[in-house]
């Protein structure tokens, strides 16, 4: 069996089908490990979803923000913004099936035989993995809660408060958890959220750095795939860490890794969401340091 991660989809199904077919993927055997965004600004944001509904068994998903920016709008659809492509979920005959199937997907994924978390954005450098996995799973247990549901995505939307506190309750703290897990990029030594900065690591704040970065983070020696950040153009040079968001929707490209070789594979797109070319195959990447095994 073959395990495959592949970075920030957001609707771009054409690119990830070419990757499948490069390394002869076999939903029967192989396992996708998805980082979130699968939909959204791209153009095939209900055929993505079909596509990934259909393997669902061979699939691992952990759900980023557009993500759950699209259960918000199944909810109210008054919170459309001008560029979402999701309309066409919103009305398909099978939106409710893809939607329960989108509503039960994790924030994050650990895989304890290889030792390795899957997540959108990343983990707060305050936490260790036990707080982390405790702290997806209350957001998790609100998606799958009919009473809890449309609370939390009706609360969800909002930048504050800005730094992780054990004793936030109710919606408060489900908003703060979910901005770690699916929309950080940079944070002070302390957590605290800088939710408005998007360009690369040199467009930090003072007193900021990329979550990653921190020498007292606590996941620190903890192999990370993560997404989200199409502006590092897949580069991050923290040992065991995998940035796969290499901007396909905006013209950049598709990236999957295989989760236990380190081989990548990348497809140049288009900036309309189309393979610009065949798929190719990179060299393995040099030893990145020890992780912890």
């Amino acid at each position: 069996m073959a395990v495959y991660a592949v970075g920030d989809l957001q609707g771009c199904l054409e690119p990830l089908q070419c990757l499948l077919e490069h390394v002869d993927f076999d939903p029967g055997k192989d396992q996708l490990w998805l980082v979130g965004d699968l939909v959204n600004r791209g153009p095939e944001s209900l055929e993505t979803l079909r596509f990934l509904y259909a393997m669902r068994d061979s699939v691992v998903c952990v759900l980023g923000n557009h993500d759950l920016h699209l259960l918000a709008i199944s909810c109210n659809i008054e919170r459309l913004k001008k560029n979402d492509t999701l309309r066409e979920i919103l009305q398909a005959p099978d939106r409710d099936e893809l939607l329960a199937w989108l509503r039960q997907q994790k924030l994050m994924h650990y895989d304890s035989e290889r030792d390795i978390a899957l997540v959108h954005a990343g983990i707060a450098p305050q936490w260790t993995l036990k707080k982390a996995l405790r702290y997806a799973e209350e957001v998790e247990s609100a998606l799958r809660d009919d009473n809890l549901y449309q609370p939390f995505l009706d609360g969800m939307y909002g930048n504050e408060p800005a730094l992780w506190d054990p004793e936030l309750h109710g919606v408060t703290r489900l908003r703060v958890i979910t901005n770690y897990f699916t929309r950080m990029r940079f944070c002070d030594r302390h957590g605290k959220l800088d939710l408005k900065s998007k360009e690369g690591i040199g467009s930090a704040l003072p007193g900021y750095a990329p979550w990653f970065k921190h020498k007292d983070r606590k996941t620190k020696g903890l192999k990370i795939i993560f997404g989200h950040w199409a502006a590092l153009e897949g580069q991050c040079d923290e040992p065991g860490l995998f940035a796969l968001d290499t901007g396909c929707v905006w013209g950049g490209a598709m990236t999957l890794l295989n989760v236990d070789s380190g081989q990548l594979h990348r497809c140049v797109c288009d900036g309309k969401g189309l393979a610009n070319d065949v798929p190719v195959t990179l060299p393995l990447p040099a030893p990145r340091g020890e992780v912890r095994h």
